[in-house]
């Protein structure tokens, strides 16, 4: 389905109307309620915790608001699928109701599983990460309906897996094998944010990544160090390869590396010259010592949009206790991470990192994937529904909308750009404290209120075209 350029020109050109909209005081309530309940919910992928009893939660609250919900098995927690309305247009809103672990918990200030409400936040685990942001959306379609006398005024699909913080293994089969079935005009991605000035933030697209383990052995058991002049060392043979795979400004020192990269468009480039600059205040809230080169302003978000990278995430191996223990590790690991852009491939990248290895003498290092890979997916920024959704936030907030091209982070939308061909939007409540991932999550509720406000306005506006 495509938005009729036509109908998208009217109601630009007519952004209000005349029709009263409810108050959204005991949407606002009811959906505090549900947060809290479904917050109490220990939905953690990684370890396999209440995930049915929250899927079945889930669509119990969507059955409640007259939609018909599928479940589908999926290779960790079901996947569901719920319809409702009718109209000549469609919304497909993806959402996720797995979490992250809670630990360490002695980092919490509040119990993890409780909605806690201080200084005008809401913490808690998934608050923010997902369960804040499937909430408000809730209770935005459930403004719409008393809005529209109990009816919705357009279609709206609702996807929702809990498998996507264990990188989503079933969705990306699950999307193609259903494509036709879940096509609308466009696509409401999980999250979204609100910046320290409280400009609404809306992304139009995703990194890749693909998470690998790199592991060296070289003996069946620890040996006495003074070994180590006849026996190589693990660790400095992982040592070595880490080093040689980015140099001190963080391009990515493998062959052949970048020759996929899609040169981003010219609506692309201007929308990033347009961000405003917030690295200091990223700087500031998460206690960075500096930047790559110091980058800031376009040139910060210019590498954080359009530019892949490698992480190291974790360096192990040998003896790491209190004093000296004179040992050569029989082995050691690192755990490393690519971030793609299209047109970039996890499949490809995987095969430029080995045959990297082998021409620096380290084919004896061994790759192990872990996790599922993601590809990376960017929408048109010049398309209707996106242009749609920032007009939409700049009126709800009063503020005008930030667009990134990209975001920075990754997940599994690019088969809802290839397989369903949606123009792809993600705005929400999220800010730049939230904490997601980490010890005290949390959301502004002033923020998810406004959410509530802009779904209601997005879907009526979509619906009006």
């Amino acid at each position: 389905m495509q938005l009729a350029a036509r109908g998208y020109a009217t109601a630009m050109q007519n952004p209000h109307h005349q029709d009263s909209r409810p108050d959204l005081q005991p949407f606002i309530d009811q959906a505090r309620q549900d947060l809290a309940d479904l917050v109490r919910l220990e939905s953690v992928s990684a370890q396999g915790r209440m995930l049915a009893e929250t899927a079945h939660h889930v669509g119990e609250l969507l059955q409640a608001e007259g939609f018909t919900v599928q479940s589908y098995p999926g290779e960790v927690a079901p996947i569901l699928v719920a319809e409702a309305g009718e109209g000549p247009r469609t919304l497909l809103i993806y959402n996720h109701y797995d979490v992250q672990p809670e630990t360490p918990l002695e980092l919490w200030d509040s119990p993890p599983f409780e909605a806690t409400e201080r200084d005008g936040r809401l913490y808690g685990r998934g608050i923010s990460d997902d369960k804040g942001e499937f909430i408000s959306r809730l209770a935005a379609v459930r403004a719409l309906k008393a809005q529209h006398g109990g009816t919705l005024p357009l279609k709206i699909k609702w996807l929702l897996e809990g498998e996507e913080e264990i990188g989503s293994p079933s969705l990306s089969p699950f999307v193609h094998a259903h494509a036709e079935e879940l096509g609308a005009d466009g696509c409401w991605w999980e999250f979204g944010s609100i910046d320290p000035q409280g400009r609404p933030v809306i992304y139009a697209g995703l990194k890749g990544i693909i998470c690998l383990e790199l592991r060296a052995k070289v003996s069946d058991s620890d040996l006495h160090s003074s070994l180590g002049a006849v026996v190589d060392n693990p660790l400095y043979k992982l040592s070595k390869a880490i080093a040689s795979l980015r140099d001190e400004t963080g391009k990515v020192t493998i062959d052949g590396f970048y020759d996929d990269v899609r040169a981003p468009s010219a609506a692309d480039l201007d929308a990033v010259q347009r961000i405003p600059d917030e690295s200091k205040a990223v700087q500031q809230a998460y206690g960075i010592k500096g930047f790559l080169q110091e980058v800031s302003g376009a040139g910060y978000y210019q590498r954080l949009v359009f530019e892949p990278c490698l992480n190291v995430n974790g360096f192990h191996g040998g003896y790491g206790e209190a004093g000296s223990k004179t040992v050569l590790p029989a082995e050691g690991f690192a755990k490393i991470d690519f971030r793609l852009v299209p047109d970039q491939t996890p499949e490809r990248v995987l095969e430029l990192l080995k045959a990297h290895l082998a021409h620096h003498n380290l084919a004896d290092i061994e790759v192990i994937e872990l996790e599922s890979h993601e590809h990376p997916a960017r929408s048109d920024v010049a398309h209707p529904f996106v242009q749609l959704a920032l007009k939409v936030a700049a009126e709800v907030h009063g503020k005008e909308a930030v667009l990134h091209p990209s975001s920075a982070g990754s997940g599994p939308m690019h088969p809802f750009i290839e397989a369903i061909g949606l123009p792809v939007i993600a705005a929400g409540i999220g800010n730049h404290a939230s904490r997601v991932h980490a010890p005290n999550e949390n959301i502004v509720i002033a923020h998810f209120e406004k959410g509530i406000e802009f779904g209601l306005k997005l879907m009526d506006e979509l619906a009006r075209l």
